[in-house]
């Protein structure tokens, strides 16, 4: 049974189809790999895919159920990690990670939470306020989250190595091969080259006039 599918779907953007009759299936173990130009529409596809926005035509169904009708479920078992962070630039990483996992329901231990940021080298920072930070430190601090909930079935993830160093970049890939090693399903899209050790399927959007 596919964690999610899509039947037919459209999606209109100011008067321009971005995209027509899109029909994808992403087993357990699973990584989908969706490509394109800018303004091919990957970010709307994977905004549709959330369910924070509806498409103007077709269906996104987990577990074969429309998420339209299992809203709460869905969004348990999914991490979405978009274009924005998400995250209070006034609090600092911890104090971040905390609210992140009271809101979700996700109980784990200051320890757990401190052992995950320093795994992504914010060794130091981690009680800094998250907007003295670099870009590329504050995308880290909100990728923690793919350590910390580790009861989820889906990760869907928008650009996820933007503005990581070489190390962060190998961290994130590694985390992800075994997510999927584990039958998590993933997709995302990637301005960097993919080089993950794992199969891959691809969907290329095209730009349209």
């Amino acid at each position: 049974m596919a964690v999610l599918s899509t039947y037919n779907l459209s999606v209109v953007k100011r008067d321009r189809l971005l995209f027509e009759q899109v029909n994808i299936s992403v087993q357990q173990g699973a990584l989908l790999y969706v490509k394109g130009p800018n303004g091919a529409g990957k970010t709307s596809l994977l905004r549709v895919l959330t369910g924070l926005v509806a498409a103007d035509s077709g269906d996104v169904l987990f577990e074969q159920q429309n998420i339209k009708e299992c809203a709460q479920r869905y969004q348990q078992q999914l991490i979405y990690f978009g274009h924005k962070l998400g995250v209070n630039h006034t609090l600092s990483a911890v104090e971040n990670l905390r609210f992140w996992c009271a809101v979700h329901n996700v109980k784990v231990s200051d320890t757990k939470i401190y052992e995950v940021l320093e795994l992504l080298g914010l060794v130091g920072l981690e009680d800094v306020a998250v907007g003295s930070l670099s870009a590329g430190q504050q995308r880290r601090t909100a990728l923690a989250r793919f350590w910390l909930k580790t009861e989820s079935k889906l990760w869907i993830l928008d650009e996820p190595f933007t503005a990581l160093d070489t190390q962060g970049i190998r961290v994130l890939s590694q985390k992800l091969v075994e997510y999927l090693s584990q039958g998590g399903a993933v997709i995302m899209t990637s301005h960097q080259s993919l080089e993950l050790d794992y199969p891959t399927q691809e969907l290329t959007l095209e730009y349209r006039i």
